[in-house]
């Protein structure tokens, strides 16, 4: 688990498509989308980099198979017994239950009810600080309690540094963004989201010792021009 995976190239539009439908399981994705990086971190806790292959495609260039492929054009998504499948949270649950490896999910009935509650939170989280970025206004408070509600969601048990006590999915969740935002708040609104957050700085500081998630980390100055660059200036998808 620990060793280096070589990451392909960028596939453009005028890269050749792989050769689709041929018993290979391949996992659509772009090396800085947050989305992708779910299922990516998933693929690799679960053991799966000789079963899924990576295909990459680069997002400001897409190849027009993609796009037939996959009709919304978006990352992350599975090719899988010959069927095409999106969208990230669904995609971790996908190979949780259908290939081998350790669990994302609790057995736990209470765990598993707090996990499908902060799932639901997870985009949201996303989404809301992105908002607040794009705003000229001073919504310090609101970008707080968003904040606040990752404390208090890694105060709920108390067996482990993690949402669930051990890494699960909920962790999968909200890793990618963390690791954009932080970086970002810090330098746009010279805000540092672990300060009175303790329980924030150990999950951050945990999670840089999964295998499977440091595969999947890029350079933060890549990540926080890459949402300058599409999100914050042109509003891109």
């Amino acid at each position: 688990m620990g060793s280096e995976e070589v990451l392909l190239p960028v596939l453009n539009s005028t890269s050749k498509p792989p050769p689709v439908f041929d018993g290979t399981t391949r996992l659509y994705t772009a090396y800085t989308c947050p989305f992708a990086q779910r299922v990516w971190i998933a693929r690799n806790y679960k053991g799966l980099q000789d079963q899924i292959q990576l295909v990459p495609i680069s997002m400001d260039d897409k190849p027009t198979w993609y796009k037939d492929l996959y009709p919304p054009a978006k990352v992350p998504c599975l090719e899988h017994n010959n069927k095409i499948k999106g969208e990230s949270l669904d995609l971790v649950k996908y190979l949780d239950s259908h290939f081998q490896g350790p669990s994302l999910y609790p057995d736990d009935a209470v765990k598993l009810e707090f996990a499908q509650l902060q799932f639901a939170n997870a985009d949201a989280f996303g989404a809301a600080v992105i908002t607040y970025l794009k705003g000229g206004s001073d919504l310090d408070s609101e970008i707080c309690v968003l904040f606040d509600k990752l404390e208090e969601g890694l105060s709920k048990f108390n067996d482990g540094p993690f949402f669930l006590g051990r890494f699960s999915a909920v962790d999968i969740a909200y890793a990618p963004f963390i690791e954009r935002y932080q970086p970002l708040l810090l330098e746009l609104k010279s805000y540092e989201i672990t300060e009175t957050r303790p329980k924030l700085g150990v999950w951050i500081k945990e999670m840089d010792k999964i295998d499977a998630y440091k595969q999947t980390k890029r350079d933060s100055k890549e990540l926080t021009s890459h949402i300058k660059r599409r999100v914050l200036v042109s509003h891109g998808a």
